[in-house]
């Protein structure tokens, strides 16, 4: 059996959610496009919407209702203040799960001004009570409000401005049916190519003035799992490695380092991918193994595991699902270095 160890998820260096690491919000910010001739990547979401912002545009209407969804990190936030500024109106943010009330939504709704965007991150976390306030504010532009309680209790409709909801989601599945047929636009957002990091990883280290050579950038590009937001990441932490000990540029030696001492591999997989895989090869002979007891095994949350550690996995080919659980592909273990009685091959 491997033992277990602690490891902490939340701020995995190769995690697609932001992490504490990430406190140069500021920096961030700075990182993300204003338009969308300079958005990199998501060739066929990006032509579309500015289709559909042209002619909202050319129409003088606002811009129906938008739904993003795909994996966390490709940039969902981004495209919204994207929008908002292509078509020249304000954006106000906000969570699913932060909307806890009928008020609260209330009160996002009556401040937000002709042609507003309103951004709900995570919106398959809003509540059925709050999604039933929300569908007439999104096919009619009102807000129906109940006043006061029992036999003298009367319902009030309040006219909004018309303004245009952005709904972005990792688990578009959990959307209701009735609340994503109410959106006019429905794009997923795909894992980014190589290519494509590498010119994201260029753009940024000009912003930030890091030195950084296009094989520099073709390094971090290939173990940064898809996703900008860790490629952005892997930039600041491989920097502060190029300042310390060595030239201040990064090359692709530099970044080879930086990478290594942090413990992600050649394919973007780090200490807790590897031991996710072992589990399985070692402890349950490749598998199937149920997933509550993978999770049980390497004691983290089933949730977790099938969120943050499957879908690069299996986008690697390196699990796959069958109805008996999880089974590790020959794939996993020629990347492991391991055989399929458990040993190590040379």
């Amino acid at each position: 059996m491997i033992e277990n160890s602690e490891f902490d998820f939340e701020n995995r260096i190769v995690s697609p959610e932001p992490i504490r690491q990430d406190v140069e919000d500021d920096i961030e910010r700075s990182l993300r496009p204003k338009l969308l001739d300079e958005y990199i990547g998501q060739t066929k979401a990006k032509e579309n919407m500015k289709v559909y912002i042209e002619a909202a545009k050319k129409r003088g209407e606002v811009l129906d209702h938008v739904l993003l969804y795909g994996p966390p990190g490709l940039g969902k936030t981004t495209l919204s203040e994207i929008i908002a500024h292509e078509m020249g109106v304000n954006c106000r943010k906000t969570n699913g799960s932060a909307i806890q009330k009928p008020g609260d939504l209330a009160a996002l709704l009556t401040n937000l001004q002709e042609g507003d965007v309103l951004f709900i991150d995570e919106i398959h976390r809003l509540s059925r009570a709050i999604e039933e306030i929300l569908y007439p504010a999104m096919e009619d532009y009102a807000l129906d409000i109940i006043v006061g309680k029992g036999p003298a209790a009367r319902s009030i409709r309040l006219d909004l401005n018309k303004f245009t909801l952005i709904g972005a989601t990792t688990r578009a599945g959990q959307l209701t049916a009735a609340l994503r047929d109410r959106f006019g636009v429905i794009s997923r957002l795909e894992l980014y190519s190589e290519d494509e990091l590498c010119d994201i990883i260029m753009r940024s280290s000009v912003i930030l003035g890091i030195p950084c050579d296009k094989d520099g950038a073709k390094e971090l590009a290939s173990r940064s799992r898809g996703t900008p937001r860790i490629a952005n990441r892997f930039l600041r932490r491989a920097r502060d490695y190029a300042d310390v000990i060595g030239s201040g540029k990064l090359t692709k030696d530099m970044v080879d380092i930086a990478l290594n001492r942090m413990e992600v591999d050649k394919l973007g997989l780090d200490e807790l991918d590897r031991r996710l895989l072992r589990m399985m090869i070692v402890s349950y002979n490749g598998g199937p193994v149920g997933l509550d007891t993978l999770a049980a095994a390497i004691g983290e949350d089933p949730v977790t595991i099938e969120d943050v550690c499957e879908p690069y996995l299996m986008q690697l080919g390196f699990i796959s699902r069958t109805k008996g659980g999880r089974c590790a592909t020959d794939l996993a273990y020629k990347h492991l270095g391991m055989t399929r009685d458990g040993q190590m091959s040379f």
